[in-house]
This record gives structure tokens, C-alpha cells and sequence, in this order.
């Protein structure tokens, strides 16, 4: 019988082998995130200031990728890519969050989990450092979908895990000139204009091993903002939405992306028209939104792990990880041609 052993271990092996190489590849994944969409000029934006933004961008990337590849959730990816973005000074949410008419911040954010089609969202709070944080805790812990102002502050009273902070706690030198400079404006012309102030709003959308989408957005709103304003990123099918094949996370002139449902509107046209992602984004962002006045800019993702990444504007603050793995970050848009890489 001894001779026999050698032999049945290399059949076991070679039995092995075989199941190895005939198992499907893992499923794929993928994330993809913004950071907001404007009018950005190269020559305004240091050197300085783009690396730090770019490798805030992958700390984002970072962060929601290793959820993924530990077979977390898409749900668990988004929040912790936006989690990151929040905690940036360089973005319009959490930290970087834009000052409103009065000289304070209300803050706003969304997320929607795609085969279940949960979502919670919160709009105009002033204490809560991680409003990302909060949104999901009302998808999760009470029967509604969205809490507003002193409301949505209670109820994070009652949770634990959410953490407070004073308002002032999201100034920033930065966002203080800008709102300077939107009341000279406002000033001078005698009209509350508000066009181009609302950039650097932060979203992200993934695609976990278990073919489940998630998206989420966070945003400080417009500067200068007047009587409690309430732009898109909190309204599910405005500025987030998820369903069992099509994630979307808007960032733009909110009103518009309000009264074009802009992020429903680009999985309705890829589950009920037929169309591609890309196909379905561009129509919306570049076509839609524009004829009725607005811009802006999106991050979209579907099933198969495909990513769109349209804007209107000079540029986008933009990551990608795709689903063989390879990833990036772009500014401007003569960053197309990486943008284009990702978008195949």
C-alpha cells in the first residue's frame, strides 16, 4: 500500500488544480468618487494645492477600496471614501464645508444602498462632524428617510457613535474669502447671486463582490446661502441614487439637478432605455442639465463595474479604482485622457 501514497496525493493535487483553474474569477469591484465640479483654472490652483487634493482623493480611494477587497459592503466602502473627504479642508463638506449668509455652515448628505433600495438623508445640520455618518444612521435606525434641522440634531442626540461638534469647528480661512467675496458681489450688483458658488460637494459610489451598489454625497451647500437653503445631495434621485444596477452621485447647481431628478434620471435611461452608462451620464450632464440652465458635473457606476465621470464644467475633482484594479485621480479636464481610460 506504501507505494500507492505518492501517486494518490499527486492525483488529490492534480484534482485540485484542475477545480482551481476551472472557478470563476472573483466577482469585480469598483469605486469611483468626486469631489466636487466648477470652474477651475490651472493657473489659480497652485502646485501646492492640487497635490494635496489629489492625494486627498486617494486617501479616499484607499479607504473605500480596502473595504472592497476585504469583501466589505458597497455601503461600508462609500461611507468610509466619504469619510475621508468630509475630514478634508479642501472640499465644501464636513471640515471644508462653505460658510451660508448668517456666517455659519448647514450641512447636508445622502446615501442610498442600490438591491434594497434603503436610504436616509439629513439636510441643514449644524453639529455633526460626519453628516455622511448620520444620513446612514437614519436610513438604519429609524423609519424614515429624511430628517431636516433641529430634527435631524435630535436625533443624533440619540445616537452614540455619531460625533458633535461646535459650528465653528468647520471654518476655514478659505471658505471665510469666499464668503467675502460673495457678499461684495451681492453688494455691488444688489442681487443675491448665487451662480458658481456651490462647488466641491464630495460623493462616492462602489461596487462590492456581492454585485451591490451604494452611493453617497455630502455637501456645506452654496456660500452665501439664504432662509435655510437645501440644494440636491440630500434628495434621493436629485444628487444620490442607487438601485440593483446603476449607482449615480451628483455635484452642481443643485436647484437644477433637483427639477431634472439627475441621478435617477441616468439609471432610469440605463434600465429602462437601454442605454449605456456612459451614454445615459453624458445625455444628462451635458445635454439636460444644460438646457435648463445648469451645471455640474457626476459619478456614475453600474453592474458590470463600468464607470462615467461627466461634468460640464472646466473641471472635476474625480478618483477611479476599476475593476482590474488599476485606478487614478484627475483635476481638469485635459486630464480626458486618463478620464477616458477609466471610462472604458
Amino acid at each position: 500500500m506504501r507505494p500507492l501514497m505518492p501517486l494518490l496525493f499527486a492525483m488529490a493535487a492534480m484534482t485540485a488544480h484542475a477545480q482551481d483553474a476551472a472557478s470563476p474569477p472573483p466577482p469585480p469591484t469598483a469605486l469611483v468618487i468626486h469631489g466636487g465640479a466648477g470652474v477651475m483654472d490651472r493657473d489659480k490652483l497652485s502646485a501646492g494645492d492640487e497635490a494635496a487634493i489629489r492625494a486627498a482623493l486617494d486617501r479616499a480611494l484607499d479607504a473605500g477600496n480596502a473595504v472592497l477587497m476585504r469583501h466589505g459592503s458597497a455601503l461600508d466602502a462609500v461611507e468610509a471614501a466619504i469619510l475621508v473627504l468630509e475630514e478634508s479642508p479642501h472640499f465644501n463638506a464636513g471640515k471644508g464645508a462653505v460658510f451660508d449668509a448668517d456666517g455659519g455652515h448647514q450641512l447636508d448628505a445622502s446615501v442610498m444602498e442600490g438591491h434594497t433600495r434603503r436610504a436616509g438623508a439629513v439636510a441643514g445640520v449644524k453639529t455633526v462632524r460626519n453628516p455622511i455618518r448620520l444620513a446612514r444612521a437614519v436610513m438604519e435606525h429609524s423609519p424614515h428617510v429624511m430628517l431636516a434641522g433641529d430634527g435631524a440634531e435630535a436625533f443624533a442626540d440619540t445616537r452614540k457613535d455619531i460625533e458633535r461638534v461646535a459650528n465653528d469647528w468647520f471654518d476655514t480661512d478659505h471658505r471665510r474669502r469666499q464668503l467675502d467675496e460673495a457678499r461684495a458681489r451681492e453688494q455691488a450688483s444688489a442681487t443675491h447671486d448665487l451662480r458658481g458658488t456651490y462647488f466641491g460637494t464630495v460623493g462616492a459610489v462602489a461596487l462590492d463582490r456581492d454585485g451591490h451598489i451604494a452611493a453617497g454625497t455630502s455637501t456645506g451647500g452654496m456660500t452665501n446661502k439664504r432662509w435655510s437653503r437645501i440644494g440636491d445631495s440630500p434628495v434621493i434621485g436629485a444628487g444620490t441614487w442607487a438601485d440593483d444596477r446603476c449607482g449615480v452621485s451628483g455635484t452642481g447647481w443643485g436647484e437644477f439637478y433637483i427639477r431634472a431628478a439627475v441621478a435617477h434620471d441616468i439609471c432610469a435611461r440605463v434600465a429602462y432605455g437601454g442605454a449605456s452608462l456612459a451614454a445615459a451620464a453624458h445625455e444628462v450632464v451635458n445635454v439636460v442639465v444644460p438646457k435648463l440652465g445648469g451645471d455640474g458635473g457626476a459619478i456614475a457606476l453600474d453592474v458590470d463595474g463600468n464607470i462615467a465621470m461627466p461634468f460640464n464644467t472646466s473641471g472635476m475633482y474625480r478618483g477611479w479604482v476599476k475593476p482590474d484594479g488599476s485606478r487614478g485621480t484627475a483635476v481638469f479636464r485635459e486630464d480626458g485622457a486618463r478620464e477616458d481610460s477609466a471610462n472604458r
